[in-house]
């Protein structure tokens, strides 16, 4: 019989909740660690339509890399969010683990997974831990080999991410040899990628004027959008989890969309 506790020992190895950054909600957030799994679902992040298909499929326990809840919560309601998320898994014992920033900076993390997706060489952390520890540190950078131009660049991760839409701020025939990769809101990593003298850094989103920023400072940007940069982890998130837990029933959400169109 598989309990919570051994689901959770298995990801805790795989992203020690001390890489977390110092303001997350990682780990186990409800639920029983004693209580018995036999279905696991991922996600992005937990919603409406998430909640409804885990309730539907029976899970004991949902992995979602988004924390839920993440701030401490004032009253349990299900008249507001995530009151309504909280109380329709905890009334049927489904528990939530999360991640999060330990996952994202983790040795086969999402920014690593990303890395070698790229075939990026030379791989090394945008913001190393201090003091160093086997998990390196926050983001990656590295080296193309041979550097190509930027719009080629952007269509080959277009092709990682099945066509999904990015944007790409910078000249798409400028070639570019060192790459700064930062999933979900990564614009805060900026400044290291200049330090590290990337030419283009890649993240899931980032606002207007770091954008502007970034390429008054010389590198360009190329925004895969926040699920895209990150969803794709938790759909092999599933995969491993079941190598490792065979006898039992695990998938990524199927219910999970963006939360936007392409118009």
């Amino acid at each position: 019989m598989v309990m919570i506790a051994d689901v959770m020992r298995y990801l805790e190895r795989e992203a020690p909740l001390e890489d977390a950054e110092s303001w997350d909600n990682v780990g186990l957030l409800m639920g029983d660690p004693e209580a018995s799994v036999t279905s696991i679902m991922t996600c992005l992040t937990i919603t409406d339509a998430v909640v409804g298909e885990a309730l539907e499929r029976g899970v004991q326990l949902v992995v979602t890399h988004h924390p839920m809840p993440f701030q401490p919560l004032n009253r349990l309601t299900t008249d507001r969010l995530p009151g309504r998320h909280v109380w329709r898994l905890a009334t049927r014992s489904i528990a939530v683990y999360s991640s999060h920033t330990a996952f994202d900076s983790a040795v086969n993390g999402i920014n690593q997974t990303m890395a070698e997706s790229l075939e990026l060489q030379e791989v090394a952390p945008l913001l190393p831990f201090d003091p160093p520890r086997p998990s390196l540190g926050a983001g990656r950078h590295g080296r193309l080999d041979p550097e190509r131009p930027l719009g080629e660049l952007a269509d080959r991760i277009k092709g990682l991410f099945d066509g999904a839409p990015l944007r790409v701020a910078g000249d798409p025939a400028r070639h570019v040899a060192r790459v700064a990769l930062a999933c979900g809101a990564g614009g805060s990593f900026l400044d290291a990628a200049l330090e590290h003298q990337c030419d283009v850094l890649i993240t899931g989103e980032a606002t207007f004027h770091t954008v502007l920023e970034g390429l008054d400072s010389g590198a360009a940007m190329i925004l895969t959008g926040h699920y895209t940069s990150e969803r794709f982890a938790m759909e092999l998130l599933a995969q491993r989890l079941q190598q490792h837990f065979p006898d039992l029933s695990i998938w990524p959400s199927q219910a999970e969309q963006p939360p936007w169109q392409t118009w």
